[in-house]
């Protein structure tokens, strides 16, 4: 499976700031080959990689007033291995969080999938979802969490997945929220899906069935968006004046109707 992923960030910083970065395809046994280029109008700027959990790297740069361009480009030959199960990502992936306010969803979520364990609870809580959310972009606000979602009921991928893994964690199933490069994904873009643990194993949904879920490329992993934004700015204020996407596929995307479990790679 080979797969190649692009982004382009063009921004107008407006005050010297730290910028942090979480483009990169996540660490995997894939073979890999990739340039990340971050320029000021002046020359280069130093970038400092920084490892985070479950294979992301997130690059640090501090940056002087002025126009900053980030490329990123990025070849991935075959799947990555599945990561060992870690018991602390059990336990933190079953607490609420910031965008997954999975307390304030338990009545509800308990009502509507009593008696539903399993993949038999993925599937009706994917499905719940997709049935009562409509995808509409420029609906959501970035402060919008699953509960926003769930009364609002529109949203764009991040909405979508931070409700799934809310309702999930409200039947004390772990799950986490990830950034993706997804081929096949229109309009282009980021993507952020949900991870669920059942039967041993974390196993990927999208709610929205935008892109086949093989296709996806894992770039950052966490409680919801506050772990896995593309940018990050600290000190100063920036402008993102233009970004460009994009991620394709060798060969034909696979058919995914969302009934299989499927383990991102």
């Amino acid at each position: 499976m080979l797969r190649t992923v692009t982004s382009h960030l063009s921004l107008d910083v407006r005050s010297p700031l730290e910028i942090e970065l979480l483009v990169a395809v996540a660490d995997g046994a894939y073979d890999r080959s990739e340039l990340l280029s971050v320029r000021h109008e002046d020359g280069p700027l130093d970038v400092v990689e920084i490892k985070l959990p479950h294979g992301a790297r997130m690059h640090r740069v501090y940056a002087p007033m002025g126009r900053v361009v980030v490329d990123y480009h990025a070849t991935v030959t075959g799947q990555a291995d599945l990561p060992p199960i870690d018991d602390v990502d059990i336990v933190d992936y079953r607490r609420p969080s910031r965008y997954a306010d999975s307390d304030r969803l338990l009545a509800f979520s308990r009502d509507q999938f009593r008696g539903l364990e399993g993949k038999h609870l993925l599937d009706a809580v994917v499905g719940w979802v997709t049935n009562h959310v409509t995808y509409l972009s420029g609906s959501s606000l970035p402060t919008d969490g699953a509960t926003d979602t769930l009364l609002k009921r529109r949203g764009v991928c991040r909405d979508f997945a931070h409700l799934v893994v809310a309702l999930l964690r409200a039947c004390d199933v772990p799950a986490r929220l990830t950034s993706v490069y997804a081929p096949g994904l229109k309009p282009m873009d980021f993507h952020a899906v949900a991870e669920a643990y059942i039967g041993g194993a974390w196993h990927v949904v999208d709610a929205t069935g935008m892109a086949p879920r093989e296709s996806l490329v894992r770039i950052a992993t966490g409680r919801d968006a506050t772990d896995t934004a593309f940018i990050s700015w600290y000190g100063g204020s920036l402008y993102v004046k233009a970004m460009t996407v994009t991620a394709t596929m060798q060969g034909e995307l696979p058919a995914d109707d969302g009934t299989e479990l499927v383990a991102l790679r």
